[in-house]
């Protein structure tokens, strides 16, 4: 019992001289500088920036299925894509799509980047349809830690069929089961409307 009783008398003296250099110290601190009342030292604070800063991908539109994205650029211009994810027949999200348009001139009247798992199936290649049309295959150009990109090139006859076609479909193998088929779905709703709004946003000002 003496220990005990020992142990409590301390921690009262303890949190009485808590206490009291608690209070000492609160009275130093509410003591006014000697020169008083300054400015000296004191931050104004910086307003705080709202929205995409420089480097940031934003939506600036949702056109039906499709995303309007941008990305925000250090002065002119903020580059657009139109972008889309894919899923598969259980929702799960498999591949980015994302299409700009070129320069005119070119073979190529549009680019398009895919990005597929790191699990695909290289060789095998992506194939890309339009309503169950004949499609094309495409190489894969590299892969890193977000996954595995195809970059396209889409002719005015390709870009022509997405504006009359419901939807397109891009087929990937994946490496561990390379006899399967990954079969993913792309709406083609609102893809007029989509791509006449990357080309106003990409246009020279």
């Amino acid at each position: 019992m003496s220990k005990i009783v020992g142990f409590l008398g301390a921690s009262a003296v303890l949190a009485f001289t808590s206490l009291a250099f608690a209070q000492d110290s609160s009275e130093q601190d509410q003591t006014p500088p000697a020169d008083g009342n300054s400015a000296a030292g004191l931050s104004t604070g910086t307003p705080v920036e709202t929205g995409p800063q420089v480097g940031d991908t934003y939506v600036a539109e949702k056109i039906q299925d499709w995303e309007l994205r941008c990305i925000r650029a250090d002065g002119g211009k903020d580059p657009c894509q139109l972008y889309q994810l894919l899923k598969d027949a259980e929702g799960n999200s498999v591949a980015e799509f994302s299409l700009f348009n070129l320069p005119e001139g070119g073979e190529a009247l549009a680019g398009a980047t895919i990005i597929t798992p790191l699990e695909t199936l290289l060789t095998a290649q992506l194939r890309l349809g339009v309503d169950g049309g004949q499609g094309k295959r495409y190489p894969y150009s590299f892969c890193s830690n977000v996954g595995c990109f195809a970059r396209v090139g889409f002719t005015a006859e390709d870009i022509d069929r997405f504006k009359k076609g419901s939807s397109a479909q891009v087929v990937i193998v994946p490496a561990a089961a390379p006899q399967d088929t990954v079969d993913l779905s792309v709406s083609l709703s609102g893809f007029t409307a989509g791509w006449n709004a990357v080309i106003a946003a990409n246009a020279p000002e």
